[in-house]
């Protein structure tokens, strides 16, 4: 058979009306239009940053009100001054990440790492400024109750925060549970501030701060455990 012919069969099949019904094809067309519907838009992301960082907020001082509001009556004028501004500052730049991690497309300012990296860094090097009674009584035992306690007051903000942007898709959820565990993390760093009254250089350097990378390695883990279950 020569290329003409060939050409010929392929253009008489082209041509030749496939068997579907018209009838068919404008139920089909019906169908498409009326469940394909125009999803409602986000709101802005300015409005979702504040959305996420009156979580956090509510989360810390509703945990300091229940177990006591000892640690901010301990600090200085000064010391409350620098240290609350400075958390509310890494978790407004912590949930303006997360939203861009739930937004595809959107502009990265920092990296989760670098974002946990910076919030921990901060927080350290203004520990360190502020305290320095450097002796460690009961060290162990009073940092891992209030490492707990971070933590645990971490889980609910990170959650409800994630909650908030469901609406959201994250192009790499592991960078996205990360960036909300270093979210939380924060909200977990305030209520121990409110509420620990253990001003110790060592207690608030190591144990305080702790809260952070912890919840921000849990958040990754979640969102890697939850991926590997969908896919399994």
């Amino acid at each position: 058979m020569s290329d003409r012919e060939i050409d010929e069969v392929l253009q008489k099949a082209a041509e030749r009306p496939h068997g579907l019904e018209p009838a068919l094809l404008d139920r089909i067309a019906d169908s498409a239009k009326s469940s394909l519907q125009p999803v409602r838009p986000l709101p802005a992301t300015w409005v979702l940053v504040s959305g996420v960082v009156l979580i956090c907020a509510t989360a810390a001082v509703a945990g300091a009100a229940r177990a006591g509001f000892y640690g901010i009556e301990q600090l200085s004028l000064m010391e409350r001054a620098l240290i609350f501004p400075t958390l509310g500052i890494l978790m407004w730049v912590a949930g303006t990440s997360f939203v861009n991690e739930m937004i595809p497309g959107s502009r990265r300012r920092v990296t989760p790492g670098g974002l946990l990296e910076l919030s921990f860094v901060a927080l350290l090097g203004l520990f360190a400024l502020l305290f320095h009674d450097y002796r460690a009584d009961h060290f162990v035992h009073a940092g891992i109750v209030c490492l707990f306690a971070g933590v645990l007051h971490a889980t609910p903000a990170a959650f409800f925060s994630w909650l908030l942007l469901r609406r959201g898709f994250a192009v790499n959820s592991i960078a996205a549970g990360l960036v909300a565990g270093t979210l939380g993390g924060l909200a977990g760093v305030t209520m121990l501030e409110l509420h620990c009254a253990n001003l110790q250089a060592p207690h608030i350097l190591i144990w305080h701060t702790a809260v952070v990378p912890v919840s921000g390695v849990m958040g990754a883990l979640v969102a890697w455990l939850i991926r590997m279950a969908r896919t399994s």
